[in-house]
Parts: structure tokens; C-alpha cells; sequence
């Protein structure tokens, strides 16, 4: 894994995971809120968002986390690995209400609503952006590996086991390199 995309519903946690991916796998992270959203609750022009987001992509690693489907099929374009967060409606709205009033670090202001017009992108999700989204995974899955996790226990247990296989790959070069040291 050199570029991966996070992606789901909004709630369903896409930075939370991304981070700890990024703390796994030690690949730089960029979050799309943060390239679209400016902290004065404006946001830049798509064609700055564009040019922003192909100096990412050309880069030799990443994590990209967010949809903005606009620009997902350019993302798939130069991935190796999608991990798409397909969780049910009710976790995302509680994810997303859970953030209210907090600081991150994947958006430039602390959120201190879930207002309605994001709510209702959250409950639409599912019926407009999500059919949209597998029919793009359809397109790209040659070359690449492509992730879905239907529920946050999924994530965590891949995460885990991302830790655990690295943990033990380290720790089998650290004992054969020791080993060839005593020889």
C-alpha cells in the first residue's frame, strides 16, 4: 500500500480510520476538508481544490481521506487501495453528532451544530452518493484492493491486524539480523 483513499457516509468516521491508518502504515495523510474548506467557513474555488488535490495524487504515498465525488474517480485513477466505510445510516448520524464541539484535525473550525443541510446529506447518502460510489469501485477494482467495512468493529480488527503483521514482520528482521550479527 503506497496510496490509499478513505471514503464513506459523513459520521462513519473516514479521518478517525485514515489516522490510524496513517500511524500503521506510516504514510503521509491529507484530508480533503482541509484542502476545501478555508477556516473562515468559506471554501476555495473548485479549481484550486483541482490543482490542490493533483499535487497530492502525484506524490509517491498517501492517504487521501473524503469523498468529494466530484474528484473521486481521479483519486481511483492513481490509487493501489480503496478502504470504503459502508456503514449503516444510524452510526453515521451518531458519529457525526458525536464530533459536535470538538477540535480536529481533518477540519479547520469545531463544528457546533449538526445544522439540517448536513444532516440530510448524511440521511441521503445511502440512496444518491452510495450506488454512485460501487459503481465507480466496479469501474477501478482491476489493480486495485479495494476494502469495504460494514461496521466500526471490521475496521478496528483490520487495523489491528495491519499492526500485529507489521509488529511481527519488524520483529523477524530485528531477530534475523541479530542472528546474522552472531555468525
Amino acid at each position: 500500500m503506497q496510496k490509499a483513499i478513505v471514503i464513506g457516509c459523513p459520521g462513519a468516521g473516514k479521518s478517525t480510520f485514515a489516522r490510524a491508518l496513517r500511524d500503521t502504515e506510516g504514510l503521509p495523510l491529507y484530508y480533503l476538508d482541509m484542502l476545501w474548506h478555508r477556516p473562515d467557513r468559506t471554501n476555495i474555488s473548485a479549481a484550486e481544490f483541482d490543482a490542490g488535490l493533483k499535487e497530492i495524487v502525484k506524490k509517491k504515498q498517501w492517504i487521501i481521506d473524503g469523498n468529494y465525488q466530484r474528484t473521486l474517480e481521479m483519486r481511483l485513477q492513481e490509487c493501489d487501495t480503496v478502504f470504503l466505510l459502508d456503514y449503516p445510516l444510524e452510526v453515521c448520524l451518531l458519529g457525526a453528532e458525536s464530533r459536535i464541539g470538538k477540535s480536529r484535525e481533518d477540519l479547520p473550525w469545531m463544528e457546533t451544530e449538526l445544522d439540517e443541510e448536513f444532516r440530510q446529506w448524511i440521511v441521503d447518502f445511502p440512496k444518491e452518493q452510495l450506488p454512485q460510489i460501487y459503481e465507480l469501485l466496479d469501474r477501478y477494482r482491476e489493480g486495485r484492493r479495494i476494502v469495504v467495512f460494514h461496521a466500526r468493529k471490521e475496521a478496528e480488527d483490520y487495523l489491528r491486524r495491519r499492526r500485529l503483521k507489521i509488529r511481527n514482520f519488524q520483529s523477524g528482521d530485528l531477530c534475523c539480523a541479530q542472528s546474522l550479527r552472531t555468525y
